[in-house]
């Protein structure tokens, strides 16, 4: 005879239903709590893979965690914020602002982008490039940049800032250390208030409890060589910027890991080609222990 089903215990045939079902669930309990938007559109990557696990892309009315994978990798952190920066589509090179109609108000399509960081983390890695900022798709004048002297100041500014309808995204830059998680409840609940995509860059990964709907590690990642195309193949240049983009967290769906290149000229990201693959979380190897 079988043995019964336990009450409250499903089959491992039927737990991506129950996944799916408790994600369902997850995401209706957050927009009635207030931690993300009732009907804001998603975020977009531009790579389907990334997307899909994603739920169609990042939940703008929320707070989001970004970590260099080391401190000197702080720059390909940097620049991944920027690039989703530069998706959510604020004022660019590309086009002006304008205005659309939101819940019977009408608010700035494009708002603007305010970086809030220590005066240390400034010395140390540096503010950020215009030609850089160029390269993202980003005009420097619609950014604001913001120093702050301690860490609970960038905290304190980006609270105020989020619920401000002028300001589309907001990116805080701090170094590596502890944040209350009441905190990152109150970075998260004041995001979805004001519709806005919150950023919080770190330079080193970290494990405390947070209520960001994602967290990502980002590493630097040698580019590709631009070849002539010829029958010499020569090289003549350096590809587009790669990076190594790991979601270690994730509300709303599944974790992975990527290498991915962006595409200065239609700004997005696009999966590296000819590249090393990622390797995968370890995991136990009970048939491969050593016999005594």
């Amino acid at each position: 005879m079988g043995t019964p089903a336990r009450p409250g215990f499903c089959s491992p045939a039927g737990a991506p239903a129950a996944l799916d079902r408790l994600r369902r669930e997850l995401c209706v309990a957050e927009v009635a709590a207030g931690l993300a938007s009732a009907g804001g559109a998603a975020l977009a990557l531009g790579i389907p893979a990334i997307d899909g696990v994603l739920g169609g892309g990042l939940s703008c009315g929320a707070l989001h965690e970004i970590a260099a994978m080391h401190e000197t990798e702080t720059a390909a952190a940097t620049g991944f914020a920027l690039a989703l920066a530069a998706r959510q589509g604020f004022p660019s090179w590309r086009g002006a602002s304008r205005t659309e109609e939101r819940g019977g108000s009408t608010v700035i399509a494009g708002r603007n982008l305010l970086w809030i960081a220590e005066d240390l983390s400034l010395a140390e890695n540096g503010a950020p490039y215009g030609p850089g900022l160029h390269e993202a798709g980003i005009v420097p004048e619609h950014l604001i940049t913001v120093t702050a002297a301690r860490g609970r100041d960038v905290l304190w500014a980006m609270e105020e800032a989020l619920r401000c309808r002028a300001v589309g995204v907001v990116i805080g830059e701090m170094r590596s250390r502890g944040i209350d998680q009441v905190m990152t409840r109150r970075l998260a609940l004041a995001a979805a208030a004001g519709d806005t995509l919150g950023l919080l860059l770190r330079t080193a990964p970290h494990d405390e409890p947070s209520a960001a709907a994602t967290r990502w590690i980002i590493g630097a990642t040698p580019s590709s060589f631009l070849r002539s195309g010829g029958g010499d193949e020569r090289c003549h240049g350096l590809g587009p910027p790669r990076l190594t983009a790991r979601l270690v967290r994730n509300r709303r769906g599944h974790l992975g890991a990527w290498i991915v290149e962006w595409n200065s000229v239609e700004q997005r990201f696009e999966l590296a080609t000819h590249s090393e693959p990622v390797a995968g979380a370890a995991f136990d190897r009970p048939h491969r222990a050593a016999v005594a």
